[in-house]
């Protein structure tokens, strides 16, 4: 390996956007205090022991410089207050006290918020789930039912005007209180306005994928995706743990091969051949990083780094792993990174990391590294790219979050939703799990597979497990049921890549992918009743199951509150009417995906499995029983979008889809009719370029068809009818009138009974009162006196309260 010369590299710079100080007209300054009105909800407020105020960026805060809000501002003695049109602060210029600092909203959502209380929030998200197995405590989050946050800032490490971190001076208080009572949106907004964007993600991160703790070879490696491709089961990105480097060749002497940059030559023997052929495959790489224990003589770059940190490489002396020193900090991305990147390596796993202290009081080495690494791999003008632990308020800016070593259990399952909803209350949108688990527990097929379907409706799909030859996750290991269910979880994650790139853009303009119901219904308190359902993007409700199924049923149950309006199932066709609660049960093969009414859902076609390119062929999904319009995202697979102009602003061009087209990026407008009975692509617009000049569009309605219309391909619960499509055209499909919404409910109710575990002559007393054709709630009522197990009965109910063509 050659010798880089670290030289005066980029690394070390101040974050693209960053402007830390704020303009002086939003400004209201005292006796040792200070307070900057950043938004019409958002106060900065300082108190200073020594008169002296903090303008560097904090590891939250890196852009104060903003639009100045309308304010007025009346002196109260030694004290201040401070009125928006969303809010009042009334502050007495004294050190912060219950009594001294108040703020209080205005509007159909007032309340009164003071210094020093016990927080109300809704929770944010945490460092790690490591050996969590069920819930843990959230940290706080911006939103709250009662409408008013404090973020402390008081303690973040600051980063210079050159890019380079330093300490606080002792004695200041800095904190930001969020006044916005339930518009959630726009506390969000204000977060992001001061604390920077969410990175845009690679289109080929949304795909599968493939983790586990292994001892792989380049051969065997290679030999497990060949499996993948012969049960069709497709992954874009590359996972390699840590025995990608030397473990158990390191010489004794210098310890444990835990810390490791230097290719295992008896696994790996040409390591930029096997790169390249998993880049052939439509595949991208990340190593695993354990970086605490250093650079050790055994490494490859040991002499290089020894000149480049003045260490004498024939002492053997250890390099120290300390990311506050400029020096070591260049070489470690000079030296030990980039040869290896030149090879082929397109991303960093960074998996552990010594303790939260470094020689710079106050400065946590995970957030040095999260930054640096983000930073180093954006030195191109792309928007770069991280895969690492969650390190407080601001760590949205470093793109993915690994979220730990999860233990194998249901009650690790149960809390994986709501931990990654409630992250975006902190905006931080691209959680990674251990998807099936890491450790621990016993095999439970059931559990496998209920993990794997919500990890596809999960920001990042990640097979993983640890080192033990009886936790698995290729499908082919488990048996009939499970296996299946699992690949084809797996083949719909691939096409949903459309979708979840078009929310990609949103969630880089501050709207994360997954949402907490309460984001949707701020005022309606059962949205806050249903912690493990959440928003998937613009269209989608998901109501993952998360406990065993019914023994009777053969079913797994989700509980979930639908908003007003109806909710059509993708996987079923079965539509609910909203505003109430809902038991929804499910076989394993399947669990609750609901389509709003008017909802659109591009999927790439079932043969377009490459999560890297734009497909020349999709499916919609319409759930036709109101108008609706979807407006898809593309852009130019590997380019930056914004990149033309430094990334300066790295939100300004990852807009979403109802806002200026950013360069590079190409939008197709989507629009059902309900009233005309029509369906309209239009003609794209923006980087044209970027997407086939035709496209194979299939239109599938989740609903009946009119009389007379012809299709090309028809079901119980949806029709399709196929369009070849010039992209600078578009095309409008207009239907012999609109769709009938809903399903027999009588079919799925045979179904359900056939399977169930229970008592014959109870089934058929059941299925006599299903048939009959009297008005639905006269057969609910009657099913109670059938005497059938609850579970079934409650399954039955289900089906026979959705919305289905006899309505009866």
């Amino acid at each position: 390996m050659t010798t880089p010369n670290p030289g005066p590299l980029p690394t070390i710079r101040p974050f693209p956007g960053s402007d830390p100080v704020a303009d002086p007209d939003a400004v209201v300054v005292g006796d040792r205090w200070r307070i900057t009105v950043l938004q019409d909800g958002l106060f900065r407020i300082e108190w200073s022991e020594d008169g002296g105020f903090e303008d560097r960026a904090s590891t939250f805060a890196i852009r104060r410089r903003l639009d100045v809000p309308e304010y007025t501002v009346v002196r109260r003695g030694a004290g201040v207050e401070v009125t928006t049109d969303r809010a009042t602060l009334r502050y007495d210029g004294g050190p912060f006290s219950s009594a001294g600092l108040v703020v209080e909203t205005s509007g159909p959502d007032a309340n009164r918020w003071r210094y020093g209380q016990e927080p109300r929030d809704l929770g944010g998200t945490g460092r790690t789930l490591d050996d969590v197995d069920g819930r843990m405590p959230l940290e706080s989050g911006v939103l709250a039912r009662d409408g008013i946050v404090a973020l402390d800032d008081s303690e973040s490490f600051l980063f210079e005007d050159d890019g380079w971190v330093g300490s606080r001076v002792p004695g200041r208080r800095d904190v930001s209180v969020f006044a916005y009572g339930r518009d959630y949106a726009a506390a969000l907004r204000a977060f992001h306005a001061v604390s920077g964007p969410p990175t845009l993600m690679p289109r080929w991160a949304l795909g599968n994928w493939w983790s586990r703790y292994h001892p792989y070879s380049d051969e065997s490696y290679l030999a497990l995706l060949d499996r993948f491709d012969e049960e069709r089961l497709p992954f874009s990105v590359a996972v390699i743990d840590m025995d990608w480097h030397r473990v158990d060749s390191v010489p004794s002497r210098f310890g444990n091969g835990w810390t490791g940059y230097s290719w295992e030559p008896s696994l790996f023997p040409d390591p930029r051949a096997f790169l390249a052929e998993l880049h052939r495959r439509g595949m991208r790489t990340t190593l695993n990083l354990h970086p605490a224990d250093g650079v050790r003589a055994f490494e490859d770059a040991y002499p290089a780094m020894a000149a480049a940190t003045g260490v004498d490489p024939d002492t053997e002396q250890a390099i120290a792993f300390d990311p506050t020193d400029p020096d070591f900090l260049r070489a470690y991305f000079a030296v030990l990174h980039r040869p290896l990147e030149e090879q082929g390596v397109d991303f960093w796993w960074i998996d552990w990391q010594q303790g939260r202290t470094t020689s710079i009081p106050g400065v946590d080495p995970l957030w040095m590294l999260n930054h640096f690494h983000l930073l180093d791999s954006a030195r191109d003008g792309g928007p770069g790219m991280t895969f690492s632990r969650y390190a407080g308020p601001g760590s949205h800016r470093y793109a993915v979050g690994f979220s730990g070593d999860a233990v194998v259990s249901w009650a690790s399952l149960a809390f994986q939703p709501e931990f990654t909803a409630t992250a975006a209350n902190i905006g931080y949108p691209w959680w990674s799990h251990d998807i099936g688990g890491h450790t621990r527990g016993v095999r439970d097929d059931e559990l496998a597979t209920r993990w794997v379907q919500f990890g596809v409706f999960s920001p990042v799909m990640r097979l993983h497990s640890a080192n033990n030859p009886f936790i698995r996750k290729e499908p082919w290991v488990f048996p009939a049921e499970p296996r299946a269910a699992m690949g084809d979880a797996l083949r719909f994650r691939h096409r949903l890549v459309p979708y979840l790139h078009t929310m990609n853009h949103l969630a880089a303009a501050g709207t994360p992918l997954v949402r907490p119901l309460y984001h949707l219904e701020p005022h309606r308190d059962e949205a806050y009743r249903v912690p493990n359902e959440y928003a998937f993007g613009t269209e989608l409700l998901v109501a993952p199951i998360v406990e065993p199924r019914d023994p009777v049923t053969l079913r797994g149950r989700a509980r979930a509150w639908l908003p007003a309006g109806t909710w059509t199932d993708v996987f079923t066709g079965t539509t609910y009417a909203g505003d109430r609660f809902v038991d929804l049960h499910r076989t394993l093969d399947t669990i609750p995906v609901l389509l709003r009414a008017g909802g659109i859902l591009p999927l790439a076609a079932p043969e377009e499995v490459d999560a890297t390119v734009n497909p020349a062929a999709l499916e919609v999904l319409v759930a036709p029983g109101a108008s609706g319009s979807f407006t898809l995202v593309e852009d130019r697979e590997g380019q930056a979008v914004g990149a033309d102009d430094g990334a300066d602003t790295p939100a300004a061009d990852a807009v979403p889809a109802d806002t200026e087209s950013g360069a590079g990026v190409c939008r197709t407008a989507l629009t059902w009719d309900r009233g005309t009975a029509s369906f309209r692509i239009d003609p794209a617009e923006g980087d044209v370029d970027s997407v086939p000049v035709r496209r194979r569009w299939r239109v599938t309605f989740l609903g009946a068809p009119a009389a007379g219309q012809e299709t090309s391909a028809v079901a119980a619960d949806r029709f399709s009818v196929d369009l070849d499509v010039a992209t600078d055209e578009g095309a409008v499909l207009t239907l012999a009138g609109a769709p009938t919404v809903g399903v027999d409910a009588r079919d799925d109710a045979r179904r359900l009974l056939e399977a169930a575990q229970a008592g014959n002559p109870e089934k058929l007393t059941a299925w006599e009162v299903v048939d009959r054709d009297v008005p639905r709630a006269d057969r609910i009522v009657e099913l109670e006196t059938v005497g059938l197990p609850d579970s079934l009965r409650g399954a039955l109910v289900e089906l026979l309260g959705s919305v289905h063509p006899d309505a009866g």
